[in-house]
């Protein structure tokens, strides 16, 4: 498991139509703050801000397709190239990281092939690099390579 020391969080929030928003400052628009986006936008803000991934190549919550079914990602790291390189599948905390978990996310790898994979839910993180058909197990989040 990986230890996160977050930044401390200055996001903007609001209540919007008796619901508690937050503004994605990637997606540029307010979204309902679900436990699942807290989870999200403190991950975001721990690669910009500690670990210095450019905004730029982060797309988040894009839809991709799985044979028929259409689902979405968290959150996508492109490289400098343009191609894609770390995908983080985020949970709610209240949600163990199970193998369950990592089978999703290793379905989305068939779609959008990276070189990393992670899980969080803000409490625990695990870190994955491929190689070939093999997880290598990280312990901690990769730097990102300029």
């Amino acid at each position: 498991m990986i230890t996160i020391n977050y930044p401390a969080p200055d996001f903007n929030v609001k209540n919007k139509e008796g619901k508690e928003c937050i503004f994605d400052s990637i997606r540029k628009k307010w979204l309902v703050l679900t436990p699942e986006e807290w989870v999200r936008q403190n991950f975001i803000q721990y690669l910009i801000k500690e670990k210095k991934y450019p905004m730029s190549l982060i797309a988040i919550e894009k839809e991709i397709a799985l044979g028929e079914l259409k689902k979405r990602f968290d959150i996508l790291i492109y490289d400098k190239n343009h191609k894609p390189w770390m995908m983080v599948e985020c949970k709610a905390m209240e949600i163990k990281l199970d193998q369950k978990v990592l089978e999703q996310v290793l379905r989305y790898n068939i779609s959008v092939p990276v070189k990393y994979l992670l899980l969080t839910n803000g409490n625990s993180c695990f870190a994955w690099k491929k190689k070939n058909d093999d997880l290598i197990d990280c312990n901690e989040i990769p730097e990102f390579e300029q």
